[in-house]
């Protein structure tokens, strides 16, 4: 089992603990990933499980509220966010790979948006666009390109766990192949690369691979699972102050930076928790997600362009 195939069977473990799933529900997901009934049971009782807060039964999307309740302006970049389009381009063995890709008026550099263990969602496909909309080319890659796409999945669970069965081999060589197509579609422009969650910990798998390509890259809240820093660029690591699963990978991430040498920071929003800055989801904290938006656009300023 990898470190991030660990993280996704954990993170499903804790959305229980939290009150994010049921108990049934937690378990069937487990199950698609191939944990028998005792394992998960074991794991669900590990993260909190039994103590767990009765499930939300409301499937709404959370309002756009402040955490002291007063309504909040629209996500962080959406206002002049520019439309995405699905685009195919060539992968590694000669796969087709899909993606979302978003086309900023006078680029200054090149974005890669790593997403979620959902898949290519109209979240991610949204902040293509944000990306754009502030003057940087942006390119999702669909890693479940091979399976047919995430628009193939009519259960969110079922796209988790054909993520949690892919080998991280093939994630990294995808991913790479849409670093050459950023850098395709904005020729001679400095390339950065955006992950969240499950695409956070991609991301850290990237510059602990060796991308030479990127020259700036921003993991939200994404597990490091050990390495060396291969990848020259310059890293904003940010987290959420209450997301102490992914906070304990937070030293280790820090020293591989400063051993590598790089230029790095790190950004740990106050009061917020895991999976922050998505505003379709029911830990979003808006008061976070702007400061965090803000702190990334001045990071691509001064790295990319």
């Amino acid at each position: 089992m990898t470190p991030l195939q660990r993280y996704i069977l954990e993170e499903i473990a804790t959305d229980h603990a939290e009150g994010l799933l049921s108990r049934r529900e937690a378990l069937r997901r487990l199950g698609l990933l191939g944990l028998g009934a005792t394992a998960a049971s074991a794991l669900l009782a590990a993260c909190g499980g039994d103590n767990a807060a009765p499930a939300r039964t409301s499937s709404a999307a959370p309002s756009s509220t402040s955490p002291g309740g007063a309504p909040s302006s629209a996500p962080p970049g959406a206002a002049g966010a520019v439309p995405s389009s699905s685009v195919t381009f060539a992968g590694p063995e000669g796969r087709t790979l899909q993606g979302a890709w978003a086309e900023a008026a006078q680029p200054r550099g090149g974005v890669l948006v790593i997403h979620e263990n959902t898949g290519l969602t109209p979240f991610i496909r949204s902040v293509t666009g944000r990306f754009a909309g502030i003057g940087y080319s942006a390119l999702a890659v669909d890693l479940l390109s091979e399976e047919g796409g995430t628009a193939t999945f009519t259960d969110p669970a079922a796209a988790t766990a054909a993520l949690g069965k892919t080998p991280q081999e093939r994630f990294v060589a995808d991913l790479r192949a849409g670093v050459a197509e950023l850098a395709r579609r904005v020729p001679g422009k400095k390339l950065g690369a955006t992950g969240f969650c499950f695409g956070g910990g991609l991301t850290w798998l990237l510059l602990t691979s060796g991308v030479p390509e990127l020259a700036a890259a921003t993991p939200f809240y994404g597990p490091f699972a050990g390495g060396e820093i291969r990848t020259p660029a310059a890293v904003l690591a940010i987290y959420g102050a209450l997301d102490t699963r992914v906070d304990a990978t937070r030293p280790a991430a820090e020293q591989a930076l400063a051993q590598a040498g790089v230029p790095h920071d790190t950004f740990v929003a106050d009061g917020a928790d895991h999976a922050f800055f998505n505003d379709t989801g029911q830990r979003y904290n808006p008061t976070a997600a702007t400061e965090a938006w803000q702190r990334v656009t001045d990071w691509y300023t001064s790295y990319l362009g």
